[in-house]
Order: C-alpha cells, then sequence, then structure tokens
C-alpha cells in the first residue's frame, strides 16, 4: 500500500529537529519509490545577492530522502546520512524549489537516492544530489 502525503506529513511533523521544520517543507507526492516536497521561497533562507541558501537546499534534500525511504519502506523507521554529494546548477531567487528524491537502491541496511531540486517557477534545474542511508532499523 503507497503511503499517502497527509502520512508522509506526519512523519516530516514527527521525526525531525525544530530547525528543519522551520523550513517550511511540504510534502507534494510520494511514491513506492520517491517523494516530492516543496521548499517555500522565504527571504530568510537566502543569501547576499538574493538566491537561495545551498544550506537550505542540501537540509531540503536530505529531507526528501527520508520521506521516500520512509514511503518505500511502508513506515518511517530510524536511519542516518552517510554520505550526501550536492552539485549547485543556478541559483533559485524568489520562487519555491521541488524536491524529488529516488531511490535507486533500498536494501536491508543500506538506500541509495538521486535528488533533483527544480526552480518551482522556471522548471530549470537548480541543483542535483545523491544521499546513501544506513537504515537502522
Amino acid at each position: 500500500m503507497t503511503m499517502t502525503t497527509a502520512e508522509a506529513d506526519k512523519i516530516l511533523s514527527a521525526d525531525f529537529a525544530p530547525w528543519v521544520l522551520e523550513l517550511g517543507l511540504r510534502v507534494e507526492a510520494v511514491g513506492d519509490d520517491r517523494a516530492i516536497l516543496r521548499l517555500p521561497w522565504s527571504d530568510r533562507l537566502s543569501r547576499e545577492g538574493g538566491g537561495l541558501s545551498g544550506q537550505a537546499l542540501m537540509a531540503a534534500a536530505d529531507t526528501a530522502t527520508v520521506i521516500a525511504v520512509s514511503a518505500a519502506r511502508g513506515a518511517y523507521g530510524p536511519m542516518t546520512t552517510v554520505q550526501q554529494s550536492t552539485s549547485f546548477q543556478r541559483a533559485v531567487s524568489g520562487s519555491d524549489v521541488l524536491i524529488e528524491a529516488v531511490l535507486s537502491k533500498l536494501g536491508r541496511r543500506m538506500a541509495f537516492a538521486d535528488i533533483t531540486m527544480t526552480d518551482g517557477d522556471s522548471g530549470e534545474i537548480a541543483a542535483r544530489a545523491s544521499t546513501v542511508y544506513a537504515l537502522l532499523g
């Protein structure tokens, strides 16, 4: 049974640190091997020059991966980031960002995902990331 966005939102509100919740992430969609989150534009998350900070994008990618892994497993379970690599391709200014995490492999102890972060207005790719997670339970 596929996880609903409401179930994914509950994971987001219950299992993440308060500073992550302050990003305002919303679950847009979940599937058997993926999750799409929206990072709303906020001046608080921008840096000099008006672009969205890389730290906010990296935290959003990390969070989207947890939701994708939880959806694939049918529920949230303890996990930890082992590796994350992010390549920034263009600045985002004044626009929400859509973060799509797609699992490339889900094993018993490890999960691997590729994340695409897209400017919500232009549809252009802002950044790409890859993550590796250790599944702890």
